[in-house]
Order: C-alpha cells, then sequence, then structure tokens
C-alpha cells in the first residue's frame, strides 16, 4: 500500500470519489488520467490478490508444519499457548458459565459452585471432553458432599478450631472434645496408588465426620486443583509430626498394630492419645488390620489425629465394617460407581496438566469416530518389547472386535469414501508397542477398510515416581485413557484402574502373562468399573478367625485380575 501512495499520477482517494465533482470529471476527460487510474487500479488489485495468495499460503502451511505435541516427549512449558487456545474454543462456554445454573448441574450436582473457574479450568471444561454421567450421584451423596465442604471450611488449615486443636497436639496434653477431628494422608508410593488411596482416605473421612489433610509430597500441589472452596486440604508445612511421616512404619510408637499388640492404647495416665498412626500398607500384618473391624473404630472415634500411610485402595473393605453399612448403601445405591463419583469430584487436573490433556486430545484423538485405550504395564524383568506381550494385546483387541484385522495380501482396500476412523492411545513405558501396532496399521490395510491411527504420548522407559515432569505426563495420560470409547488395562495396574474407574468404563483386563507366554484367553471383560484392593484383610471381626470376605456379601467379590484381591460390583447387573 505504501508503493501506490507514492505514486505520481496523484492520490487515487480523491479521484476515485465521485462525490468529488472537479477532479472526478478531468479524470474523465483526460485520456491519460484515465489509464494512469486503470493502471494504478489494476496494480492495487493485483497487490491485493498476491496479498491474500500469500496469507493463505502461509496459514496453509503453518497448520500442516505445526509443532504438535510429540510422539515420544511433551512439552511441559506451555501454558501460555493454552491460555490463548482455551479462549477460542472454551469462549462461547466460558459465557455461559456466568449464569449460576450451570456449575450447579456440572456432573449431576457433584460438584460445588463455589468456585472460579480460571483458577482450575478443568473442573468446567472436562463436561465438554466427556460422555454424560451414565449414572447421576444420589442426592444424598450431594447432601454430604456439601456438608463436608461446610465442616472443612470450618476446621481445615489455620480456621480457629484446627489451630486450637494443633496446639493439643504440640502439648501432648490430654485432648479435650472436640468438633474437628482430622485425617492425615501422607503422600506415598507411584501416582496411580496415591490416587486410589487418596479417595479411599477422603470416603473414611467422610464415614468418619474427619477433616481431610493432604501432605502434599513433592508434587501434588503440581498435579491436582483444590477440591473444596475457600480453604485448602493441603497439610500445611509446619505440622508439627510432618518430619516424622518417612520414618512412620510398623514399628512406630504410636503405630496403632503395636499399640494394639502391646496392649498399649491408651495414655499411661489412662487417657486417649492425641494422635495415632495407621499403617494399611502392603506389608501390614494381622494387628494392623484389625483398623477394619468395628469395635477399633470406636476406639479410633475418640482420637483427634489419625495420620495415615497406605498403598492400598481399601474402600471395598469399609463395606464390610458393619456401622458403615447403612451410610455407603445411601451415599452409594450403585456399589461400582464409589471411585467414579469421588474421582470425579476430587480429582481435577491442575491448568498446567489440563494444557497437556487438551493439547493431545484436540490434535489426535478429537476427529475419531472411536476412540481406544491401550494401557500396558509389563511387571517383568528384562528389556522390553517382548513379543508375547504384544502378540497378547493383539489377540485381545482382534477377538473382541475393538479393532480390525489387516489384509497382507492387498495393497488397498477401500469401500467407500465416508471411512471410519479409530484413535488407538497407548500408554506404556516402552515406544515398542506403539512402533509394531502403527507400523502394522500402516504398512497393510484392513480388511473392514477403516482408518487406524496409533498414537502414544510418551515413552519414559522406566517409572520416575519423583520426578515432577514424568507424574505430569502420567496424570495426562490416565487422564486422556479416561476420554476413550473403549479401554484395554493390564493385570495389576493401579494406573489402568484410575483410567477405566474415571472414565466410567467397564475395561477388558489382559490377564497376566505366565512364562513369558500369551495367555489363551487373552483378556477378560471386567465385573465392574471400580479398582481391586490388593491386600484385603480375610478375618471375621466377631469370630475372631480367618474367612474369605469375597463371599460375605453380593457387592464385594473377588477380582478378575488378583484372585485374592477384592472390588465392587454391583449386584444388580448381570455380570
Amino acid at each position: 500500500m505504501k508503493r501506490v501512495k507514492k505514486n505520481p499520477d496523484g492520490d487515487l482517494g480523491t479521484q476515485s470519489d465521485p462525490d468529488n465533482g472537479s477532479n472526478y470529471d478531468n479524470v474523465l476527460r483526460d485520456p491519460v488520467a484515465q489509464y494512469g487510474f486503470e493502471f494504478n487500479s489494476m496494480r492495487m488489485m493485483g497487490l491485493a490478490v498476491v496479498t491474500l495468495m500469500l496469507v493463505s499460503v502461509l496459514f496453509s502451511v503453518s497448520v500442516v508444519l505445526r509443532d504438535p505435541p510429540d510422539d515420544g516427549v511433551w512439552e511441559a512449558n506451555e501454558a501460555k499457548s493454552f491460555e490463548v487456545k482455551s479462549r477460542k474454543v472454551f469462549s462461547a462456554e466460558e459465557d455461559s458459565f456466568q449464569s449460576a445454573e450451570v456449575p450447579k448441574e456440572l456432573l449431576g450436582g457433584l460438584l460445588s459452585a463455589e468456585f472460579d473457574k480460571k483458577s482450575c479450568l478443568s473442573r468446567y471444561q472436562s463436561a465438554f471432553y466427556r460422555k454424560e454421567l451414565s449414572r447421576k450421584p444420589s442426592s444424598y451423596l450431594i447432601s454430604r458432599l456439601r456438608s463436608y465442604e461446610a465442616l472443612h471450611q470450618r476446621c481445615g488449615p489455620y480456621t480457629e478450631s484446627y489451630n486450637k486443636t494443633l496446639q493439643k497436639l504440640k502439648s501432648g496434653n490430654q485432648p479435650e472434645s472436640s468438633d474437628c477431628n482430622y485425617l492425615v494422608w501422607i503422600s506415598f508410593s507411584g501416582l496411580g496408588n496415591r490416587i486410589l488411596t487418596l479417595a479411599s482416605a477422603f470416603l473414611y473421612a467422610l464415614l468418619t465426620n474427619r477433616v481431610l489433610l493432604v501432605d502434599p509430597g513433592v508434587d501434588m500441589v503440581d498435579l491436582f486443583c483444590e477440591p473444596f472452596p475457600e480453604v485448602s486440604w493441603f497439610l500445611p508445612s509446619d505440622f508439627p509430626l510432618k518430619t516424622q511421616f518417612d520414618s512412620f512404619d510398623q514399628i512406630s510408637p504410636h503405630c496403632y498394630g503395636r499399640l494394639l499388640k502391646n496392649n498399649n492404647t491408651m495414655n499411661s495416665n489412662g487417657s486417649s492419645r492425641s494422635f495415632v498412626y495407621l499403617h494399611l500398607v502392603h506389608d501390614y500384618d494381622d494387628h494392623d488390620k484389625l483398623f477394619f473391624c468395628d469395635e477399633d473404630q470406636s476406639f479410633l472415634q475418640k482420637v483427634p489425629w489419625l495420620i495415615m500411610k497406605t498403598d492400598n485402595y481399601y474402600i471395598p473393605s469399609l463395606f464390610l465394617i458393619p456401622s458403615f453399612e447403612q451410610e455407603l448403601s445411601n451415599l452409594f445405591p450403585n456399589k461400582d460407581s464409589v471411585f467414579h463419583f469421588l474421582g470425579r469430584y476430587l480429582f481435577h487436573p491442575t491448568n498446567l496438566v489440563w494444557g497437556l490433556i487438551t493439547r493431545y486430545y484436540d490434535t489426535y484423538l478429537a476427529r475419531a469416530d472411536e476412540r481406544i485405550g491401550i494401557q500396558i504395564r509389563v511387571f517383568d524383568t528384562g528389556v522390553g518389547p517382548f513379543q508375547y506381550v504384544f502378540d497378547q494385546i493383539l489377540a485381545c483387541t482382534l477377538k473382541e472386535n475393538l479393532l480390525p484385522k489387516v489384509d497382507k495380501e492387498k495393497a488397498i482396500i477401500r469401500q467407500s469414501w465416508n471411512q471410519t476412523s479409530k484413535a488407538v492411545i497407548l500408554t506404556s513405558l516402552s515406544s515398542g508397542y506403539f512402533e509394531k501396532m502403527r507400523d502394522m496399521y500402516w504398512e497393510y490395510p484392513t480388511v473392514t477398510g477403516e482408518v487406524i491411527g496409533i498414537y502414544q504420548p510418551s515413552q519414559e522407559r522406566y517409572q520416575q515416581t519423583e520426578k515432577r515432569t514424568h507424574n505430569r505426563k502420567a496424570w495426562a495420560e490416565m487422564y486422556l485413557l479416561s476420554l476413550t470409547d473403549v479401554l484395554v488395562t493390564s493385570s495389576w495396574s493401579t494406573f489402568g484402574y484410575v483410567a477405566q474407574s474415571l472414565g466410567g468404563l467397564r475395561p477388558w483386563i489382559l490377564y497376566k502373562p505366565e512364562n513369558h507366554t500369551a495367555p489363551d484367553p487373552p483378556c477378560h471383560r471386567a465385573m465392574s468399573m471400580e479398582p481391586c484392593f490388593h491386600a484385603p484383610p480375610f478375618y471375621d471381626c466377631k469370630a475372631k478367625r480367618g474367612i474369605d470376605t469375597g463371599v460375605l456379601v453380593p457387592h464385594v467379590r473377588h477380582c478378575e485380575d488378583m484372585s485374592w484381591g477384592l472390588k465392587l460390583v454391583d449386584h444388580q447387573d448381570e455380570l
């Protein structure tokens, strides 16, 4: 445009204005001026066309050659670009969030409306990525959650009640009766275990009217939004027992199992203890397991501070405690949706992790007709990938018609131009299984004509529990798996348990291979979406003898992937 203005033929804006009489007439009468006008007009039109073409080409190139999340590595420092994208995608929806009705109805009323949505985008935007809840939370569960939130606001960190109770803990004096009692959850084990045990601890706190306080560990603040309004659920850094968390074990003086073994549950002066440590880790002994007896719950109810360390999803055994039975039935009429509701209530990815999730989903999964998740966890030692594991995955997905077979005899099979597409998101510490499956569907056509895309967000090679970037990716991958339509998981894997339960999915479980051989059959459909309790007690508290706790009630059964484990099922369903 600057070049046009420098043209000696004059001001084109003035010459082309029919309302400017004299100049307009001169142009019409002067053939040189007329030709000059036409020439300059053509130059302007030409420049405009060239400019438009150049912009179009640059836009096309930027779309084709843009730098999406790499199949091998995720960049974790893209929060700024996510903010721009989220404004584009969710601008209309964000306007609707100004209405008070929308948050109240989010997840069937499961979530509180008393939040600033910008502080945790996933709390509101996740509804646009998920199907509607197949089951609605009970009105009683919603009411109890609102009551708990009020309790947490009254008794949470640095409130007057918290400070008063904390002083009693510091002094070691005999605790007075208080309306604020606490359960402190110690951050322990891998991320999948932490998510499952934190849900277990919250339900126990709900059942016993305690305030749950969460040890943030190295990365909990980095991964999860605050689930309760106004007051944090994270344990303050100046909590007096925090320095002892790592040393708490079965032989700790305040361990409940040891106190029972030594018949020393009360202080020497006969008063109740100010705190008790609960050791519910997989190596716990018979005395520790008495936690699941009614008589012991009566004693623990008098202790103001309970400190808990666990790597177990112990909720199934809470359903076997008689004093909790009616309350749990009111909270969860459908027994197989406990973690589904608790997980959707408690665990919202931070904006940093939500950016990882949405960028990957929008780039690779959003446009597919069907999304399939395959979660691979190999417990065998040695350097993978293992052919027998790949054979098992392929046998399961083909046998259950989750993925189509390929035709190795024909180069091209096209049944129609309107082909259906399936996007497979595969998670594994190894890239080998992804590469084998990707190459298979690239080198050969499917017999059905379906288009299959294989994607793997990361390949970390080995588990790095204490590494922040590793856990961000792990949490993002669990969440992405939960957004699929169909899911295949590995036996014994808490990673898969979290994904299936958050997504409300009843997965196909890959049987654990034995002797480096793919099992036959390769997989089995899960009875329910609930996780498995890997180390349950087998004890009859009344008879004080061993018993099979997997046959006592119809809604607690042994797990498909671990014969001694326990899981919740809805006995009304046809299994």
